[in-house]
């Protein structure tokens, strides 16, 4: 494997889209991408679902993923979800973000459609078979209506060796030790469920793609880091440090809570959405607040 799939690892959170007056902030987005930076995050990820990218026009992903490439100017690794659940879709921004230069992709299974895993696979591999770049399969069920198999997951290893892995959004801890135990133990598997982060990387995950990060970097990073020198004593703690945040993200939709508490916090000006989705209520900025507070974050 490469050495850029080897550097694929750790807290790469998947940066929220700041807008103002419903436009994409470009000037804010790159601001954030400099925090992440700053703050020890070890990659980024652009246009996850906490960047609300069905709500983005084609041109707005690729500019974020240009915008992207430009601050972190080498500094960290930058992954690009270029993910849709249309095959040209899908190959009209996979095949920008290789061009711009990404360290590799993060392709969501494609929603709303419900395909079958023979379906899946022949996709995957005609979006993939024209760039060489590591790439991973965006595993979140809860959002598309479609599974990922494990054998599904052998097949594309034994048939793609750009295969690296793939983000598993699902509670389903078992699915990681059946995984590696199959693929082998090089395959990078990302948490994308905020309480499983510490459990799923003592079990042999290589790291987080968490909306949580957009707030607290800092610490995901340092939890990461935490298990791979084996001190999970460290690791546990700093996973019951981010528990009630960890849950909060979960109150509403993603991102809505995560924009609420970043405008708390200063990090972001305002927690402005495109329709349908919409800013936290009053109710939920309140609540928000005693999370904020019982974490310390807030006075």
């Amino acid at each position: 494997m490469s050495v850029s799939v080897q550097q694929l690892k750790g807290s790469i959170p998947p940066l929220i889209t700041p807008f103002r007056n419903s436009d994409v902030d470009l000037e804010s987005y790159a601001r954030l991408v400099n925090f992440q930076v700053e703050q020890g995050s070890h990659g980024i990820l652009v246009n996850g679902t906490t960047s609300e990218p069905s709500t983005l026009t084609l041109e707005e992903r690729n500019r974020l993923i240009d915008v992207a490439m430009e601050t972190v100017a080498g500094r960290v690794p930058v992954v690009a979800a270029t993910g849709s659940q249309s095959l040209a879709e899908t190959k009209f921004l996979t095949s920008h973000a290789a061009a711009a230069g990404v360290d590799a992709l993060l392709i969501v299974t494609p929603y709303y459609i419900k395909p079958p895993q023979r379906g899946l696979i022949e996709y995957y591999l005609e979006v993939t078979a024209p760039h060489d770049l590591p790439w991973m399969i965006y595993h979140i069920p809860g959002r598309t209506a479609v599974a990922v198999t494990l054998d599904t997951v052998v097949e594309l290893r034994d048939r793609c060796p750009k295969f690296a892995g793939m983000k598993h959004a699902v509670n389903d801890l078992g699915f990681v030790s059946e995984c590696l135990a199959r693929v082998g133990h090089d395959f990078k598997i990302f948490v994308g469920l905020e309480e499983l982060s510490f459990p799923m990387m003592a079990v042999g995950a290589c790291g987080l793609m968490n909306a949580v990060g957009n707030l607290q970097p800092k610490p995901l990073s340092e939890l990461c880091e935490a298990v791979w020198r084996n001190d999970l004593a460290d690791g546990f703690d700093i996973h019951q440090q981010l528990l009630e945040i960890n849950k909060a993200v979960f109150f509403d939709t993603n991102p809505i809570p995560i924009k609420y508490m970043m405008k708390r916090l200063g990090i972001i000006l305002e927690n402005e959405h495109r329709l349908p989705m919409m800013s936290a209520s009053a109710e939920l900025e309140a609540r928000l607040d005693q999370v904020l507070v019982k974490a310390g974050l807030l006075n």
